[in-house]
């Protein structure tokens, strides 16, 4: 890069790969990994003697770390096409990590086949494929009436064939996308700053339309994976939730990442104070649409007092669930928006770093309140188990793994874009009232 203009420029390394310190990440991932899977097999067995519930814990379990892995992959492809479209100098910072969370689908894609194999011990849908089928378990009392008119009425969507042929074709639809934008970055990569419009032009082409689909295959997931373990769920807006979490969790994760590649080069060099607190600020901005879009939906169907809708919210709030969702909210929203509000916080690598953490960890709260309560034997009945204990320790396993894997994708390319426009301006020194 060319700094002529400017002799107070500071001038990057030789060496833009991933620091050393990305393997000791690695390998980190892969031992508490390790710890976890032991903690949540014994787990199972004690959940087992316990209730006989332990295994089927531990498949609920996987479901939320399958979700909470996929958010972080999808969701980084997402934000990747958005800053395509958008510009500005974060995308510099954060290209090469979305980039290396988008290339981490076939792991994702690994823990979605365990759900879909043993669909029919989480969904409804999958257990009574018939109405032959449903008329019986509403016979013996395994269901209720509005299961099993929302199983029948349902079926053509909720049905195993339906399932995995949409499953399967929004995984093509997603490795498409990252493929064809980690390549095409690569070739960039390679060709002089004079074909910088070009590929500006280019990658807003594919990411425009790219936005649009990711937003309807993400929200026909969602549906499925998530939203139909309770057959009798109706909402508008889930789609559109989910979309604004994974927002919310891979802009935490990508600023976590950005600062701790920032204890050596490249990124020593190129992560300025004043695009910390930029993103600190888009942090910000995600946690109060994410609010919003929640308690929206909430205040909508609790005044309109509706038999069909409030009860997805009775079954999350009595039987001491009332716990976990005051816990949810003030995990969710009220640390990150207390913290956030801040701007010495945002300008604190450690502290914006830690508040992003609790970000990340959020999430995963929130989807346990979201999945866990589906089930008849958990719904108005938050009681401890041994099983209930695999929501910590499966995600955690899952998430190390996922995060090694995520760590192996890093190393694989530089981590500066060389022929970004904003690179001559990140490069320079920050003025004084910054």
């Amino acid at each position: 890069m060319d700094t002529s203009h400017n002799p107070h420029a500071k001038q990057l390394p030789a060496d833009l790969g991933a620091p050393a310190f990305v393997d000791a990440w690695k390998t980190r991932a892969l031992m508490i990994g390790a710890i976890f899977t032991v903690i949540a097999v014994i787990l199972g067995f004690l959940g087992q003697a316990q209730d006989g519930l332990g295994w089927i814990h531990f498949l609920r379990a996987w479901l939320l770390g399958t979700m909470w892995t996929w958010g972080l992959a999808v969701g980084g492809l997402a934000l990747l096409m958005v800053q395509y479209c958008s510009g500005g100098k974060w995308g510099l910072l954060l290209r090469r990590p979305l980039e290396a969370l988008s290339r981490t689908l076939p792991v994702v894609f690994t823990y979605w086949l365990v759900t879909a194999i043993f669909a029919d011990r989480l969904y409804l849908w999958a257990k009574y494929t018939t109405v032959a089928a449903t008329a019986d378990a509403l016979k013996s009392g395994l269901i209720n009436e509005i299961q099993a008119h929302c199983l029948n009425f349902k079926r053509p969507m909720l049905n195993p064939d339906e399932y995995w042929g949409i499953s399967l074709a929004c995984f093509a639809i997603w490795t498409f996308y990252a493929w064809r934008l980690n390549t095409l970055a690569l070739k960039r990569e390679s060709q002089g700053p004079e074909t910088t419009p070009y590929w500006i032009k280019k990658f807003e082409n594919i990411s425009g339309p790219g936005i649009l689909v990711y937003s309807i295959t993400m929200t026909a997931c969602a549906i499925y994976w998530v939203m139909s373990l309770d057959p009798t769920w109706f909402s508008t807006v889930y789609g559109l939730v989910f979309l604004v979490a994974q927002g919310y969790l891979v802009l935490a994760f990508s600023i976590i990442v950005a600062i701790s590649l920032s204890k050596g080069e490249p990124y020593k060099t190129l992560l300025r104070q004043t695009e910390q607190h930029d993103l600190g600020k888009l942090a910000f901005a995600f946690v109060m649409l994410n609010i919003y879009l929640n308690f929206g939906q909430f205040l909508i169907i609790w005044s309109g007092n509706l038999p069909l809708e409030i009860n997805w919210y009775l079954d999350r709030i009595r039987g001491n669930w009332g716990v976990i969702i005051t816990l949810d909210f003030i995990f969710h929203w009220v640390i990150p928006f207390a913290m956030l509000l801040s701007r010495d916080i945002k300008r604190n690598k450690k502290r914006l770093v830690r508040v992003c953490q609790w970000m990340v960890f959020a999430r995963a709260f929130d989807m346990f309140w979201l999945i866990e309560p589906n089930f008849k034997d958990a719904a108005r009945n938050l009681h401890f188990s041994w099983g209930i204990l695999e929501y910590i320790a499966v995600p955690g396993a899952m998430f190390c793994f996922w995060l090694a894997y995520f760590c192996t994708r890093l190393k694989t390319r530089p981590l500066v874009e060389v022929n970004d426009p904003h690179l001559a301006e990140i490069l320079e020194p920050e003025h004084a009232h910054a």
